[in-house]
C-alpha cells in the first residue's frame, strides 16, 4: 500500500485526489495532510480518512483541531507543511497547494527519499534546478500530476528520450479564447472564472485565462525533460482532448488522449507503474466529439506566454520575480482590485526592473519572493 502526504488537501487537486483513495483503498491511505483556511472541509476529511498528522495554515485552527480530535497529531503553518511532507509513515508526496510556498517542504520530502507526485507548478518553475539536482542525489522519482506533463511523461514511456525532438502542449485557451484584446477590457472576476472545459481552483483558472498557466508548464516541460524552450510549442486545442504530444526525430508523434478529468493524471502518478480501474470515469468517445481543432497562440494576444518563454530563456531568479508577481496581480485580480489586463502589466514592470541573478540558491529564491510581492503591493498602492 502507498501511503501518502497530501499538501493542500482541500483544494480542487486535493479533493481529486482524496476521489482517488476513496475509489482505491486497498492500493493508498491518507497518512498525514496540510490544509488551507478552510477547517470545515478538513473536518470532513479527517472523519472520512483518518491522517496521523494534520496541518493547518493558522494556529488558531490548529488549536481547534487539537481540541476536536484529542487523538490527532496537528501543527500548523510553513513549518507544518515540511512536517506533512515528511511524516515518517508516508512514502508518497502529492504537493497539491498553490503557490511558491510548496518548495521547501517538497525539497524536505525529496530529502527523505519520497516520492513525489508534484502538481505544484510554481516549486518546479522557481527551483526546478534545485528540486531536480537533489531528485537526482537522494534518487527520488518526480511524478508529474499536470494533465500536461502526464500526458508528455505517457508519450515517452518506453522510447529513448533522447530520440524526442519537440514536446508540443495543448491549451485550451481558457474563459476569453475568443476576445480580442480591446473585448479583455473591463472583463469580471466571474467570466474569468467560467473555464469551458475543466474545473479547477480560482488562480489556475485565471492563469488559465491569461495562458500563463500555459507559460508555467512550458518552464516545467524544460526542466522536467531537459529539453530546450526553442523544441517546446504550445497548440490551442478547444477539445482539450489530446493533453500533449512527443515528436521523435523519425517524425512519428506520439500523444496521449482523454476526457478533461484530473482524477486520471493524479491516479497515474500515485499507481505507477501500474495502471488501475476506474470504472465511473467518462469514456472518450472520439466518434462523437468527430472533430479536434488546433491553432497556433498568438503571442501578442496571449502576453503572458511570451513572459514565461522569456524567463525561461534567460533562467536565474527572474523566474522566481514572474511567479510571485504573477501569484500577486491574480491576488488582486480576484478581490477586483486591478482589470484582467493589468495583470500582464504588474509582471511586465516587476521583469523589466529584476537585477537577474543566475544559479540562485534557497535563500535567494525565498528572498526574491518576498521581495518581489513587496514590490507588487507598493506597485498597487
Amino acid at each position: 500500500m502507498k501511503s501518502i502526504s497530501l499538501l493542500g488537501a482541500t483544494g480542487s487537486i486535493g479533493q481529486q485526489t482524496l476521489d482517488i483513495v476513496k475509489d482505491h483503498q486497498e492500493e493508498f491511505e491518507i497518512a498525514a495532510l496540510a490544509s488551507g483556511k478552510n477547517i470545515e472541509k478538513t473536518k470532513e476529511i479527517i472523519r472520512e480518512f483518518s491522517p496521523k498528522l494534520v496541518s493547518m495554515q493558522s494556529e488558531e485552527d490548529a488549536r481547534a483541531l487539537s481540541k476536536e480530535f484529542p487523538g490527532l497529531e496537528v501543527t500548523h503553518g510553513s513549518q507544518g507543511l515540511i512536517d506533512v511532507a515528511t511524516y515518517s509513515d508516508s512514502n508518497v508526496l502529492l504537493n497539491a497547494v498553490l503557490g511558491s510556498i510548496g518548495l521547501e517542504s517538497t525539497l524536505a520530502a525529496i530529502r527523505q527519499k519520497k516520492a513525489i507526485a508534484i502538481a505544484n507548478k510554481e516549486t518546479l518553475v522557481t527551483a526546478g534546478h534545485l528540486v531536480m539536482a537533489e531528485a537526482k542525489k537522494y534518487g527520488a522519482p518526480i511524478l508529474p500530476v499536470d494533465s500536461e506533463h502526464s500526458a508528455l511523461w505517457q508519450s515517452m514511456n518506453g522510447e529513448n528520450p533522447k530520440s524526442a525532438e519537440r514536446l508540443i502542449l495543448t491549451a485550451s485557451g481558457g474563459s476569453f479564447r475568443d476576445k480580442t484584446r480591446e473585448e479583455l477590457e473591463g472583463v469580471t472576476v466571474k467570466q474569468a472564472l467560467n473555464h469551458p472545459n475543466w474545473s479547477m481552483g480560482a488562480k489556475i483558472t485565471i492563469d488559465s485565462a491569461t495562458l500563463m498557466n500555459k507559460g508555467l508548464e512550458v518552464i516545467e516541460a524544460a526542466v522536467l525533460y531537459g529539453m530546450s524552450y526553442d523544441k517546446i510549442d504550445v497548440l490551442i486545442h478547444r477539445e482539450s482532448i489530446i493533453h500533449s504530444m512527443v515528436e521523435y526525430h523519425d517524425s512519428s508523434v506520439m500523444a496521449q488522449l482523454g476526457t478533461a478529468d484530473m482524477r486520471t493524471p493524479i491516479q497515474y502518478a500515485l499507481s505507477y507503474p501500474e495502471r488501475l480501474p476506474r470504472s465511473t470515469a467518462e469514456r472518450l468517445d472520439l466518434a462523437k466529439i468527430g472533430q479536434l481543432h488546433f491553432e497556433n497562440v498568438d503571442f501578442n494576444r496571449f502576453r503572458c506566454l511570451d513572459f514565461a518563454y522569456e524567463a525561461g530563456r534567460m533562467g536565474g531568479t527572474i523566474l522566481t520575480a514572474m511567479n510571485a508577481a504573477n501569484e500577486a496581480a491574480v491576488g488582486s485580480f480576484l478581490q477586483e482590485k486591478i482589470t484582467f489586463l493589468q495583470i500582464e502589466d504588474v509582471i511586465e514592470r516587476v521583469m523589466q526592473t529584476h537585477d537577474n541573478v543566475q544559479n540562485p540558491d534557497l535563500e535567494t529564491i525565498l528572498a526574491v519572493d518576498k521581495e518581489t510581492r513587496k514590490i507588487v503591493e507598493g506597485m498597487l498602492k
